[in-house]
């Protein structure tokens, strides 16, 4: 019988995961990758590994992979009752699956996120009709690389967007309308990447009116368009993402993020928020699916993936402790 390794890291997309690995490698972890796009688990199966790190992504859909995400949800909950430590496990990952599920927790923890309704019906929006403010934001409940955003100016616009293709309900049939927060495009937002509760490091996003801000190089690389980029109509024309350290992020910002942090109960992940033109600091976005950008990071003189190997180290060592 093969020896057990110490880590487990499930996955869906193997580009994304090449510096983990190779880190991996390096450091002499003994581990194995779970690809959960193609495979099986039954419910006698035995731990292969104490130690599992989450690394599915809501967006498995875009790249053909729908099947993964309920598959990776589904066996992170019967690896958690086997009693495996999963980091970034199976109720952070259900909370990164959904934004509705995301803008209620910062609405409860009092921090400023965006006015959202969720809803499975077109015509329910009409309750609301009095509290939308135009423009506004279409965005699925299951986001991910920025499918199936729109910037929409009315009801009758949502109405034709989902008579016109009802296949964007899939997969996950829910649909948010949320406040559409007007902000500098030159400061664009800042995203604020964790690991094991602390900064690793903060950047800011032009986002040049695209939607897909996956900071891996394989989406946005430097030199421009990725293959994960999926720009709408309005934003074919647009230039690529940009990515900037971000060492002068207010402390006050940090905190709050922190604060999200622990209460998502997010091992490694990544807070979005950004500035609007009149003065307020929103938050809108967890992640738990973490794409580092080694640019943003070189720039504070570390690897991130090393940093993420350092963690996961730990928490073998305290498992086996």
């Amino acid at each position: 019988m093969s020896r057990k390794p110490d880590l487990i890291v499930l996955h869906e997309h193997p580009e994304w995961q090449k510096p983990l690995f190779a880190a991996l490698d390096r450091r002499g972890v003994s581990f194995e990758p779970f690809d959960v796009t193609r495979t099986a688990f039954s419910n006698i199966d035995p731990l292969r590994a104490r130690v599992y790190f989450n690394q599915a992504s809501p967006s498995a859909y875009v790249r053909g992979n729908t099947r993964a995400v309920p598959l990776a949800l589904a066996f992170m909950r019967t690896l958690e009752r086997l009693g495996a430590k999963v980091l970034n496990g199976a109720d952070v990952f259900a909370l990164e699956l959904s934004k509705s599920a995301q803008a209620t927790l910062l609405q409860t923890l009092g921090i400023d996120t965006p006015f959202s309704i969720t809803f499975n019906d077109v015509g329910a929006l009409r309750h609301y009709r009095d509290r939308i403010r135009w423009p506004a934001l279409l965005k699925p409940d299951q986001g991910g690389s920025g499918a199936r955003i729109h910037v929409v100016d009315s009801l009758e616009h949502i109405e034709h967007i989902f008579k016109a293709d009802p296949s964007i309900w899939l997969p996950d049939n829910l649909f948010l309308l949320q406040e559409l927060l007007p902000h500098d495009p030159e400061r664009g937002i800042v995203r604020l990447e964790f690991l094991g509760g602390e900064l690793l490091y903060a950047m800011r996003v032009k986002t040049h009116g695209r939607f897909n801000l996956c900071p891996s190089p394989v989406c946005n690389p430097d030199e421009g368009q990725g293959e994960c980029a999926l720009p709408a109509d309005h934003q074919v024309a647009a230039p690529p993402v940009e990515f900037f350290p971000f060492p002068e992020v207010p402390i006050e910002a940090v905190e709050t993020a922190k604060t999200i942090v622990r209460a998502a109960k997010l091992d490694v992940g990544g807070i979005e928020y950004l500035e609007t033109e009149d003065g307020r600091r929103v938050f809108y976005d967890i992640n738990a699916n973490s794409n580092l950008r080694p640019s943003v990071a070189a720039a504070s003189g570390f690897d991130p993936f090393e940093r993420v190997v350092d963690f996961l180290i730990r928490q073998i060592r305290q498992i086996n402790a």
